[in-house]
């Protein structure tokens, strides 16, 4: 016997699919999503980052993690790529843009340099921008 989801019910599962698709639809590398505002925005050394923020970073910091934070004015976005074997790893900002009332944040990782990776000492790489606060959705691209 075959049991049939309410129609309450099955519309609310189709509008928790559609949600990640909406929010994602705004930032796109392809044509469309309006036009791209470039964002002006700082790389934050460990010593100008917010002892709160720096605790929660701390937390998360042996996994994979991407954050939002606001402080002072402020919005940080945070990208950590969680515990890695050596040093020599590190995030850049590939762009950050606000398209399609979202703030779109674009980063690419890179590994360790042949000499770098014969240190066996683990690290955690993680990148840091502050922007002036902006009240649109971030999405990490």
């Amino acid at each position: 016997m075959k049991m049939r989801m309410g129609g309450k019910r099955r519309k609310s599962v189709w509008i928790l699919l559609l949600i990640p698709v909406f929010l994602l639809a705004g930032c796109g590398k392809g044509s469309g999503g309006g036009e791209k505002e470039a964002l002006d925005y700082e790389i934050v050394t460990d010593a100008e980052v917010p002892p709160e923020l720096r605790t929660i970073i701390n937390e998360k910091k042996q996994a994979e993690f991407k954050l939002t934070y606001t402080c002072d004015g402020f919005l940080y976005l945070v990208v950590g790529m969680g515990q890695q074997e050596t040093g020599g790893y590190s995030i850049s900002v590939q762009d950050l843009y606000l398209q399609g009332g979202s703030v779109c944040l674009e980063t690419q990782s890179m590994g360790p340099t042949k000499e770098e990776a014969g240190v066996k000492t683990p690290s955690y790489p993680c990148l840091v921008i502050r922007l002036q606060y902006r009240e649109e959705p971030v999405v990490f691209l």
